[in-house]
């Protein structure tokens, strides 16, 4: 059974390659384009179940609030910073250098999470041997894919 350690670490593990090709990437290309779409809508998928399954349930312990709170933080920031590329010419030099400092920002946020909020939500919220709070993951994350394909078909269809 996936437990949700390794859930959000299988999703962080996708992302940092994202990151990672679209680093090599230059210019309003195609593959530029492509690989921030896919990142973009990944990111924010994730964040939304993540926040909802993850992170609510360990605000609900003393124990967890702290570090919970403070990654909740955290991807706040890090979706300002997304939200500023996702609105800047794709071929600028700002867009890069941007796209560093959002890239530099969330890998230390999900390093953070790995190695020391998976530590203490095993010991607020369990192992998760069940995969009872991936699932619950799974599902948030498809509906909120499932709310951005809506609203990209019907940007379309405007």
């Amino acid at each position: 059974m996936t437990t949700i350690y390794d859930r959000l670490k299988s999703d962080h593990d996708r992302q940092r390659d994202l990151l990672a090709r679209l680093a090599e990437t230059s210019g309003d290309s195609d593959m530029r384009r492509e690989l921030w779409t896919t990142f973009y809508y990944d990111i924010g998928a994730h964040a939304a179940a993540e926040e909802e399954a993850f992170y609510a349930p360990l605000m609900e312990n003393s124990k967890g609030q702290p570090k919970a709170r403070h990654s909740v933080s955290e991807h706040h920031e890090v979706d300002e910073m997304i939200q500023d590329i996702e609105g800047m010419d794709f071929s600028s030099p700002g867009w890069l250098a941007r796209f560093k400092t959002m890239r530099d920002r969330y890998e230390h946020h999900i390093d953070e999470e790995e190695n020391e909020i998976f530590e203490t939500a095993r010991k607020v919220l369990g192992a998760d041997s069940s995969g009872e709070i991936a699932a619950t993951f799974d599902t948030r994350k498809k509906k909120e894919r499932s709310l951005v394909d809506a609203k990209a078909e019907a940007e379309l269809e405007e």
